[in-house]
């Protein structure tokens, strides 16, 4: 039977530690990190890298085009539930284990002895590089943005406005990487500051966008289209309604991924047994109601979806960005106001970058800490201001190399979106997984969770993880061409599969799952 999470290992209260460090010292590790954070900042680190404004803004055009305005919003709302259902399943887990490695250490916990080494192993991997892919995703379409930002700001498209290259753009990309690696080496107290400051700026910048670009635009979308409207006018040659709303999901799936953030900061969160549930939750929760509100904020501006996603736009295409400048435009004959609001959005996926990041450098903290990856030793080492950089400025250049792909293909380069959700999702159902069938009878509950409905609960989230995973791995587009694959079926495939090989050619003759460094 466990302790109870204020009591350590020699059965002696110690009332020095608060009970995030006590239980990190009863699952055996040293707390190496500094525990400086609040429930607040826990939150505010899992809710900037859902960051709405990030998701919404650099999808839209998927969901536009994939359904419309019903897909939109109606999609949200069933995401949202299911996601919720995640999300709840993982705050019980990470009541019970609050440790940096979050979803792998869960995994090893709840798989049992047998299978805890491979179980941690898999589980690890589609987690790191699933936040990877969410990284380069995130800090690439940011440099997408400014991208146009500069575009629409030298005239637009129609008005000979600079029109960026890959070249340029990718050079972007590896700036904006630089500056959030320089920020994640500082001390966990000015990121924290940080991380509250990106907090307040994605949830006042969703109120100032859904209510101004509504009320500045001189045409505005009815009700009736708002609610009702379903284009089927995709051009991908897929006429099915059901199908095409089912595609028009990843807008919503993409958005709401990334809040196992709470669980990797949880080394360095008081009370985190309490605190990590709640950050993970609130995340969710807050992220569900803000998206809401801006997706029908913006829906309200839409009256011309081909015109929107049309290349021959002044955005080129970039159907959100050619919201905002139009509203402006055609009120004040001018678009800086536009500008100015798609710079609001280009500052919430800064800020959704620099936590994407810290939330890599935890895990890959962990996971190194374990020895799960090549040269561990470099990686879990921490600088005195007790901040594992080292891993900081592994995720900066991982993430770099992973979006290297766009300069071959920009088809295989958006497969980095699905890769984020699939094997971020993934990851978060396989300990869930395991607590619903192999630790059915022994999961010890934390502070937090679920009572008698913690299976029922995870199945369901199970269930939607393995719904997703075949969703988004089905054709956008017919008929089906090198150009028009699909490749995130490719990609999480041949990810599976070198994760499996370098088990069984290696890894399963050294690795033995989370290694602890409190010697009894």
């Amino acid at each position: 039977m466990a302790l109870p999470s204020h009591v350590v290992k020699n059965g002696h209260a110690d009332i020095s530690l608060d009970s995030g460090h006590a239980r990190l010292n009863q699952l055996g590790y040293k707390q190496e990190l500094k525990r400086d954070l609040s429930v607040l900042s826990n939150f505010a680190f899992s809710f900037s890298i859902i960051s709405v404004l990030t998701g919404i803004t650099t999808l839209y055009n998927t969901g536009l085009n994939y359904g419309g305005p019903v897909s939109i919003i109606y999609g949200w709302l069933i995401v949202c539930v299911f996601t919720m259902i995640v999300a709840l399943s993982m705050a019980e887990i990470c009541s019970s284990y609050p440790t940096s490695g979050g979803l792998y250490y869960w995994s090893a916990k709840l798989a049992g002895p047998g299978w805890a080494p491979f179980a941690s192993w898999i589980t690890g991997w589609f987690n790191i590089v699933g936040q990877w892919a969410v990284t380069t995703s995130v800090d690439y379409s940011l440099a997408q943005l400014v991208q146009v930002i500069i575009l629409l700001s030298t005239g637009g498209k129609n008005g000979g406005g600079y029109e960026a290259s890959k070249y340029v753009v990718i050079a972007l990309h590896g700036g904006i990487l630089v500056l959030h690696g320089i920020m994640n080496s500082l001390p966990i107290s000015l990121l924290s500051f940080l991380g509250q400051l990106a907090a307040i700026w994605n949830f006042l910048g969703v109120f100032v966008l859904m209510i101004l670009i509504p009320s500045v635009s001189t045409e505005r979308a009815s009700a009736n289209f708002v609610f009702t409207n379903f284009n089927t006018d995709n051009g991908a040659g897929i006429n099915s309604r059901p199908y095409i709303f089912l595609i028009g999901l990843l807008m919503s799936q993409y958005t709401l991924t990334g809040y196992d953030a709470s669980a990797h900061m949880t080394e360095e969160t008081k009370d985190a047994d309490k605190n990590g549930p709640k950050g993970i939750i609130s995340a969710v929760g807050i992220s569900i109601i803000v998206g809401l509100g801006y997706i029908l904020g913006i829906s309200f501006a839409v009256t011309d979806i081909p015109y929107l996603l049309s290349e021959d736009n002044d955005a080129g295409g970039y159907a959100i960005a050619e919201i905002f400048y139009l509203a402006f435009k055609k009120r004040y004959g001018h678009g800086l106001g536009g500008i100015i609001c798609l710079v609001i959005v280009a500052v919430a996926i800064f800020f959704c970058g620099m936590s994407s990041i810290t939330s890599n450098s935890r895990m890959a903290y962990a996971f190194s800490r374990d020895g799960a990856m090549p040269l561990s030793s470099l990686w879990h080492k921490v600088n005195k201001q007790e901040v594992p950089v080292n891993a900081v400025w592994l995720s900066v250049f991982i993430s770099f190399c992973m979006a290297l792909t766009s300069l071959g293909s920009i088809v295989a380069f958006e497969a980095m979106v699905s890769i984020a959700t699939i094997g971020l999702y993934i990851a978060y159902a396989l300990p869930i997984f395991f607590r619903v069938t192999l630790a059915r009878k022994r999961f010890v509950r934390g502070p937090f969770n679920l009572g008698g409905y913690g299976i029922i609960v995870g199945w369901i989230a199970v269930l939607w993880v393995v719904t997703i995973s075949v969703l988004f791995s089905l054709p956008v587009s017919y008929p089906i061409t090198i150009q028009t694959l699909n490749y995130t079926p490719v990609a999480v495939g041949i990810l599976l599969i070198v994760i499996v090989l370098y088990w069984l050619v290696s890894a399963r003759f050294w690795f033995k799952g989370p290694v602890t460094n409190i010697q009894n």
